[in-house]
C-alpha cells in the first residue's frame, strides 16, 4: 500500500522549480482555477486551467488571515488565527466522540504507516514491543498528545511541542497517569524556535498541521533543520482536490459535523506535488507517500495507494547538510 517516489518524479520536480523570468514552473493540478486563488508561494507551482473553477465554498465558513510568501530562515509559520480556533477545543484532545474524532480514528493506520517506515529507516524490528527505543522522536504539532503517547510506548524517547498551551497543558495531564508515556517531553513552542537552540532528532514528525500554518514553505525548513543528517521526517496533510474538497470540508465539516465548521480553509490545502517539492527546496528527499482511505460501513481506515483526500509522506534529510550532535 506504500508508494516509493520515483526518482525521477522528484528530477522533474527539481526542474520545474528553476525560475524563469521571476517564476516558478507551475505544477498541474485539476483541481484548481485560477493561481490568484492560492497563497502567493504556492502561485509559482500550481496550474492555472483557465477552464476550470474553485468549488464554491460552503456557507461563510471563518476565514484566517493571508498566508505570506516565504523569506528567510526568521520567519514564522505560526498563524494567530489557528492558534485560537485549537485553543477553543482544546479540552477535547481527550474525547473520542468529540471534535478530533476522525484523527482518532486514523490514529491507528498513521502509527502502522510510521512505525512501518522508521524501522525501515533505522533497520528495526517492526514486531519488537519497543522497535523504536533509542531513537530521538519530536512530535511538531502535538495537541493534546494522541500521537507522542503510542510513539512514547514504542520505545521513543518523545518530544511533543505546539504553540497552543492548552494542549500541552492537557497532554502533559494525560501522560503523567502512565509510566510508559510519563517521560514524555511537552514544550508550548515553535518549530522555528526550537531551531534556534540547535535541536535536532532522529525523527521528526507532523501530522495534520502544515495545512494550519501561515507559510508552509518556511516550516518545511523548519522541519528539516530539527531533522538530524540521515534522519526521517515524516508529514500527513489533506490534498487540495474536488474530492478533499467534497469529503473534508462538505462532508466531514457540513454534513456529519465531525469537525467544527472552518477548520480547513480550501487555500491552505497542499498537494502531494507541492509537499515533494517544498521538502526537496528544504533538503528532505520524499521517499514514499501512501494515501488514506476510509471505510464508512467498518468505520475504519486504511493505507491506499490513492493521495486525493488525505496522505502521508516519509522523507530523509540529505546527508550533505552539516553533521551535528544531537541535543
Amino acid at each position: 500500500m506504500l508508494r516509493r517516489v520515483a526518482p525521477s518524479l522528484r528530477r522533474a520536480l527539481a526542474a520545474s522549480a528553476v525560475p524563469r523570468g521571476g517564476c516558478g514552473a507551475r505544477l498541474p493540478d485539476p483541481g484548481l482555477s485560477s493561481p490568484h486563488a492560492l497563497p502567493p508561494q504556492w502561485r509559482r507551482w500550481a496550474s492555472a486551467a483557465a477552464a476550470s473553477s474553485l468549488p464554491p465554498p460552503p456557507p461563510s465558513p471563518p476565514q484566517g488571515p493571508p498566508r505570506h510568501a516565504g523569506g528567510g530562515s526568521a520567519a514564522s509559520s505560526l498563524n494567530p488565527a489557528e492558534v485560537a480556533k485549537f485553543a477553543a477545543i482544546a479540552e477535547t484532545w481527550w474525547d473520542s466522540q468529540g471534535p478530533f474524532k476522525p484523527l482518532h480514528l486514523m490514529n491507528p493506520t498513521r502509527l502502522s504507516f510510521i512505525r512501518s517506515t522508521l524501522c525501515r529507516h533505522f533497520r528495526r524490528d517492526p514486531y519488537s514491543a519497543k522497535p523504536l527505543e533509542g531513537l530521538k522522536v519530536i512530535d511538531v504539532g502535538c495537541g493534546g498528545g494522541i500521537l507522542s503517547e503510542p510513539l512514547a510506548r514504542m520505545g521513543a524517547t518523545v518530544t511533543g511541542i505546539d504553540a497552543v498551551d492548552k494542549n500541552i497543558k492537557i497532554a502533559h495531564i494525560h501522560a503523567a497517569s502512565d509510566p510508559t508515556t510519563a517521560s514524555i517531553e511537552y514544550c508550548c513552542t515553535t518549530a522555528e524556535d526550537l531551531v534556534k537552540e540547535n535541536k535536532q532528532f532522529d525523527a521528526v514528525i507532523s501530522l495534520e498541521v502544515i495545512e494550519h500554518v501561515a507559510n508552509p514553505l518556511e516550516f518545511c525548513k523548519s522541519l528539516s533543520a530539527l531533522t538530524a543528517p540521515n534522519g526521517a521526517t515524516v508529514i500527513s496533510t489533506i490534498n487540495r482536490s474536488m474530492r478533499a474538497y467534497a469529503a473534508a470540508i462538505v462532508g466531514a465539516e457540513y454534513i456529519l459535523r465531525w469537525l467544527p465548521i472552518g477548520t480547513h480553509e480550501w487555500s491552505k490545502l497542499v498537494t502531494p506535488e507541492e509537499l515533494v517539492l517544498a521538502l526537496q527546496r528544504a533538503s528532505i528527499s520524499v521517499e514514499e507517500m501512501a494515501g488514506f482511505f476510509y471505510n464508512p460501513l467498518t468505520r475504519e481506515w486504511s493505507l491506499s495507494d490513492d493521495t486525493s483526500i488525505n496522505y502521508i509522506a516519509y522523507g530523509i534529510k540529505k546527508s550533505e547538510a552539516p553533521s551535528a550532535t544531537l541535543q
